[in-house]
């Protein structure tokens, strides 16, 4: 069964595709289109897949060609957070000719740009499917387009780690360091933090490990360790916090990660190395007879 996913807010994507067209557009418009197409000539076009994927960025499809058209009719036949396969339909469209071919571009560079990270973080969870574990993004995202690319994991069926620096305290090394020293780094976050953020700190070693479990934290970053030492962290923790795994995951050793018993593994390849979706936009109206 799909699972529905909860779209992104309008006022977001709006001011986001708005932003891609005018980057697109510049001083002059879409001079090959004004040029070859008549102003009042109609089209409809198909958006298909040319390879198989999960598709995601459909909404923001969707903003760009009506941002041109205002009563462009746009028809979904695969929803996000849905595998699509070679060739298969995704979305119609049927409008003013010069506005599908000034957005498409747009639309395409979207949602190529998400089914991408969506379809990487469905390989990810269905190798690890049948343990408990949950694929989670990081930071590691293209400026500008962190909501739109954590919403991709989400239709790939991954979920999201923090959003920014301003939702969640993730102590790290350098903390440590600057705050002379764990306890201090901790207690300072604990003061600091109101009653609904939650503190991770990172470790690295078994050791460092067991320096947190004095104090109380709600999540443990378990950074490059290898399964047997997950498998001991786990141990360790004992359910007295969230043991997320990161750093050193891909898709040959994820399932070894996951079988260690970790809760959570964090992948920064999802929002930063997927490989963009291969789609097209067709159309499926001859101009001539117009």
């Amino acid at each position: 069964m799909t699972e529905i996913i909860a779209g992104l807010p309008e006022p977001l994507v709006e001011a986001a595709v708005r932003a891609a067209l005018a980057e697109d557009l510049g001083l002059q418009g879409d001079i090959t289109t004004n040029a070859t197409v008549s102003a009042t000539a109609r089209a409809e076009a198909v958006i298909a897949a040319r390879t198989d994927g999960v598709i995601a960025g459909l909404q923001l499809a969707e903003a760009a060609f009506r941002a041109l058209d205002p009563n462009v009719q746009f028809e979904i036949v695969t929803q996000d957070a849905t595998k699509a396969t070679a060739g298969s339909v995704i979305a119609r469209v049927n409008g003013q000719a010069r506005a599908i071919l000034t957005a498409e571009r747009v639309a395409l560079n979207y949602m190529g740009r998400l089914s991408g990270i969506a379809t990487l973080t469905r390989r990810y969870v269905d190798t690890v499917a049948g343990t408990h574990v949950k694929i989670v993004d990081t930071r590691k995202t293209t400026p500008g387009l962190r909501a739109f690319e954590k919403y991709a994991v989400r239709c790939g069926g991954g979920q999201n780690h923090r959003t920014g620096l301003f939702d969640a305290i993730l102590i790290k090394d350098n903390h440590i360091v600057a705050a002379r020293g764990l306890s201090n780094a901790i207690s300072a976050a604990q003061a600091a933090a109101g009653h609904m953020v939650k503190i991770e700190v990172e470790v690295d070693t078994l050791e460092q490990l067991d320096d947190v479990l004095k104090h109380k934290v709600d999540a443990i970053l378990l950074d490059n360790m290898t399964p047997a030492q997950l498998k001991q962290a786990v141990k360790m923790i004992a359910g007295r916090a969230i043991a997320e795994a990161s750093g050193g995951v891909s898709l040959s050793t994820v399932r070894a990660i996951a079988e260690s018993g970790v809760d959570m593994i964090s992948i920064g390849a999802l929002t930063h190395s997927a490989p963009v979706l291969d789609l097209g936009l067709d159309f499926t109206t001859d101009l001539s007879a117009q």
